[in-house]
Protein backbone atom coordinates (compact mmCIF):
# COMPACT_ATOMS: atom_id res chain seq x y z
CA UNK A 1 0.00 0.00 0.00
CA UNK A 2 1.41 3.52 -0.53
CA UNK A 3 1.42 5.77 2.05
CA UNK A 4 -1.07 7.77 3.44
CA UNK A 5 -1.86 11.31 1.70
CA UNK A 6 -2.19 14.30 3.36
CA UNK A 7 -4.63 15.69 0.62
CA UNK A 8 -8.54 15.00 2.38
CA UNK A 9 -10.13 12.34 0.39
CA UNK A 10 -13.11 13.57 -1.68
CA UNK A 11 -15.58 11.84 -3.87
CA UNK A 12 -14.29 14.18 -6.40
CA UNK A 13 -10.47 13.14 -5.84
CA UNK A 14 -11.64 9.46 -6.27
CA UNK A 15 -13.46 10.03 -9.35
CA UNK A 16 -10.24 11.44 -11.11
CA UNK A 17 -7.70 9.14 -9.97
CA UNK A 18 -10.23 6.07 -11.09
CA UNK A 19 -10.22 7.85 -14.52
CA UNK A 20 -6.28 7.73 -14.59
CA UNK A 21 -6.24 4.31 -13.65
CA UNK A 22 -8.79 3.01 -16.15
CA UNK A 23 -6.70 4.81 -18.96
CA UNK A 24 -3.60 2.97 -17.86
CA UNK A 25 -4.97 -0.17 -17.05
CA UNK A 26 -8.31 -0.65 -18.39
CA UNK A 27 -11.69 -1.73 -17.18
CA UNK A 28 -11.10 -5.17 -17.21
CA UNK A 29 -8.26 -4.78 -14.80
CA UNK A 30 -8.83 -1.77 -13.31
CA UNK A 31 -9.73 -2.57 -9.57
CA UNK A 32 -10.39 -0.31 -6.30
CA UNK A 33 -7.17 -1.39 -5.16
CA UNK A 34 -5.23 0.01 -8.07
CA UNK A 35 -7.30 3.23 -7.32
CA UNK A 36 -6.75 3.55 -3.15
CA UNK A 37 -2.66 2.86 -4.03
CA UNK A 38 -2.53 5.61 -6.47
CA UNK A 39 -4.32 7.88 -4.08
CA UNK A 40 -1.94 6.44 -1.13
CA UNK A 41 -4.95 4.83 0.66
CA UNK A 42 -6.74 1.97 2.14
CA UNK A 43 -9.41 0.21 -0.32
CA UNK A 44 -11.76 0.68 2.59
CA UNK A 45 -11.39 4.30 2.14
CA UNK A 46 -12.49 4.19 -1.01
CA UNK A 47 -15.37 2.24 -0.17
CA UNK A 48 -16.63 4.71 2.21
CA UNK A 49 -17.30 6.95 -0.40
CA UNK A 50 -18.35 4.50 -3.22
CA UNK A 51 -20.14 1.25 -1.50
CA UNK A 52 -19.26 -1.18 -3.60
CA UNK A 53 -16.74 -1.64 -7.28
CA UNK A 54 -20.45 -1.05 -9.70
CA UNK A 55 -20.68 2.10 -7.81
CA UNK A 56 -17.77 3.52 -8.35
CA UNK A 57 -18.08 3.02 -12.23
CA UNK A 58 -21.62 4.10 -12.09
CA UNK A 59 -20.32 7.43 -11.09
CA UNK A 60 -16.90 7.89 -13.23
CA UNK A 61 -19.54 7.04 -15.70
CA UNK A 62 -21.47 9.58 -15.12
CA UNK A 63 -19.30 12.07 -14.00
CA UNK A 64 -17.75 11.57 -18.00
CA UNK A 65 -21.13 12.00 -19.51
CA UNK A 66 -22.23 15.43 -17.29
CA UNK A 67 -19.14 17.08 -19.04
CA UNK A 68 -21.06 16.99 -21.97
CA UNK A 69 -24.23 17.67 -20.63
CA UNK A 70 -23.80 20.81 -18.72
CA UNK A 71 -21.63 22.35 -21.51
CA UNK A 72 -24.88 21.63 -23.65
CA UNK A 73 -27.25 22.75 -20.85
CA UNK A 74 -26.26 26.40 -21.18
CA UNK A 75 -26.63 26.50 -24.85
CA UNK A 76 -30.52 25.35 -24.47
CA UNK A 77 -30.92 27.30 -21.98
CA UNK A 78 -29.91 30.86 -23.37
CA UNK A 79 -32.42 33.25 -25.05
CA UNK A 80 -29.54 34.99 -26.89
CA UNK A 81 -30.09 32.80 -29.90
CA UNK A 82 -33.35 32.28 -32.09
CA UNK A 83 -34.27 28.50 -31.26
CA UNK A 84 -32.89 27.51 -34.69
CA UNK A 85 -29.46 28.66 -34.52
CA UNK A 86 -30.12 27.19 -30.68
CA UNK A 87 -30.27 23.95 -31.84
CA UNK A 88 -28.29 23.96 -34.39
CA UNK A 89 -25.49 24.96 -31.94
CA UNK A 90 -27.10 22.12 -29.28
CA UNK A 91 -26.53 19.81 -32.14
CA UNK A 92 -22.85 21.27 -33.32
CA UNK A 93 -21.54 21.05 -29.87
CA UNK A 94 -22.99 17.38 -29.13
CA UNK A 95 -20.85 15.93 -32.28
CA UNK A 96 -18.43 18.21 -31.54
CA UNK A 97 -17.90 16.83 -27.56
CA UNK A 98 -18.08 13.45 -28.63
CA UNK A 99 -15.19 13.67 -31.72
CA UNK A 100 -13.30 15.55 -29.14
CA UNK A 101 -13.77 12.41 -26.91
CA UNK A 102 -12.91 9.93 -28.71
CA UNK A 103 -9.69 11.49 -30.98
CA UNK A 104 -8.38 13.30 -28.64
CA UNK A 105 -8.13 10.10 -25.57
CA UNK A 106 -9.15 6.94 -27.60
CA UNK A 107 -7.92 4.81 -24.57
CA UNK A 108 -10.38 6.33 -22.02
CA UNK A 109 -12.92 6.57 -24.83
CA UNK A 110 -12.52 2.76 -25.46
CA UNK A 111 -12.96 2.24 -21.18
CA UNK A 112 -16.10 4.31 -21.41
CA UNK A 113 -17.47 2.83 -24.17
CA UNK A 114 -17.27 -0.56 -22.26
CA UNK A 115 -18.36 0.85 -19.04
CA UNK A 116 -21.80 2.49 -20.79
CA UNK A 117 -22.81 -0.75 -21.42
CA UNK A 118 -22.52 -2.00 -18.24
CA UNK A 119 -24.50 1.08 -16.70
CA UNK A 120 -27.52 1.60 -18.82
CA UNK A 121 -29.33 3.36 -16.14
CA UNK A 122 -26.47 6.04 -16.19
CA UNK A 123 -26.91 6.23 -19.79
CA UNK A 124 -30.38 6.45 -19.90
CA UNK A 125 -30.64 9.41 -17.25
CA UNK A 126 -27.99 11.06 -19.81
CA UNK A 127 -30.06 10.40 -22.61
CA UNK A 128 -33.10 11.90 -20.80
CA UNK A 129 -31.39 14.95 -19.99
CA UNK A 130 -30.05 15.48 -23.68
CA UNK A 131 -33.63 14.36 -24.90
CA UNK A 132 -34.98 17.50 -22.11
CA UNK A 133 -32.17 19.64 -23.31
CA UNK A 134 -34.10 19.66 -27.05
CA UNK A 135 -37.61 19.42 -25.53
CA UNK A 136 -36.33 22.90 -24.09
CA UNK A 137 -35.77 24.52 -27.11
CA UNK A 138 -38.17 22.81 -29.46
CA UNK A 139 -40.84 23.76 -26.57
CA UNK A 140 -39.41 27.79 -26.70
CA UNK A 141 -39.30 27.30 -31.09
CA UNK A 142 -43.17 26.25 -30.89
CA UNK A 143 -44.08 29.03 -28.80
CA UNK A 144 -42.05 31.74 -30.63
CA UNK A 145 -43.26 30.35 -34.27
CA UNK A 146 -39.91 28.60 -35.21
CA UNK A 147 -41.00 25.25 -35.40
CA UNK A 148 -44.01 23.07 -35.56
CA UNK A 149 -43.88 20.38 -33.71
CA UNK A 150 -44.90 16.35 -34.40
CA UNK A 151 -47.44 14.57 -32.64
CA UNK A 152 -46.90 14.36 -29.18
CA UNK A 153 -45.51 18.10 -28.96
CA UNK A 154 -42.25 18.96 -28.26
CA UNK A 155 -41.07 16.39 -26.22
CA UNK A 156 -41.99 13.62 -28.60
CA UNK A 157 -40.42 15.82 -31.48
CA UNK A 158 -37.38 16.13 -29.44
CA UNK A 159 -36.98 12.12 -28.65
CA UNK A 160 -37.34 12.29 -32.99
CA UNK A 161 -34.55 14.58 -33.72
CA UNK A 162 -32.32 12.96 -31.02
CA UNK A 163 -32.86 9.74 -32.63
CA UNK A 164 -32.43 11.06 -36.20
CA UNK A 165 -29.03 12.36 -35.45
CA UNK A 166 -27.77 9.33 -34.07
CA UNK A 167 -24.73 8.92 -35.81
CA UNK A 168 -23.35 11.91 -34.67
CA UNK A 169 -23.63 11.28 -31.31
CA UNK A 170 -23.75 7.60 -30.29
CA UNK A 171 -20.41 5.90 -29.37
CA UNK A 172 -21.13 2.82 -31.82
CA UNK A 173 -20.56 5.19 -34.64
CA UNK A 174 -17.24 6.92 -33.20
CA UNK A 175 -14.93 5.12 -36.02
CA UNK A 176 -16.82 7.13 -38.97
CA UNK A 177 -16.75 11.07 -36.76
CA UNK A 178 -13.12 11.00 -38.54
CA UNK A 179 -14.07 10.09 -42.00
CA UNK A 180 -13.18 12.82 -44.50
CA UNK A 181 -16.72 14.46 -45.55
CA UNK A 182 -18.43 13.86 -41.91
CA UNK A 183 -18.68 17.09 -41.26
CA UNK A 184 -20.64 18.00 -44.51
CA UNK A 185 -22.30 15.20 -43.96
CA UNK A 186 -23.39 16.26 -40.67
CA UNK A 187 -24.64 19.82 -41.56
CA UNK A 188 -26.39 18.23 -44.12
CA UNK A 189 -28.27 16.27 -41.47
CA UNK A 190 -29.10 19.61 -39.57
CA UNK A 191 -30.21 21.24 -42.50
CA UNK A 192 -33.02 18.98 -43.31
CA UNK A 193 -33.57 18.94 -39.68
CA UNK A 194 -34.43 22.53 -39.33
CA UNK A 195 -36.09 22.53 -42.67
CA UNK A 196 -38.35 20.07 -41.82
CA UNK A 197 -39.28 21.57 -38.43
CA UNK A 198 -40.40 24.64 -40.40
CA UNK A 199 -44.29 25.87 -40.21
Amino acid sequence: MAPPTSETLTAERILEVTEEVLRRHGPAKATVVDVARALGVSHGSVYRHFRTKAALREAVTKRWLDRTSQTLGRIAGTTDETPPEALRQWFGALFAAKRHKAGDDPELFATYTVLLADTSSVVEEHVLELVGQLTDIVGRGVREGDFVAVDGGAAATARALFDATNRFHDPAYAREWEQPGIEAEFTAVVDLVLRGLRP
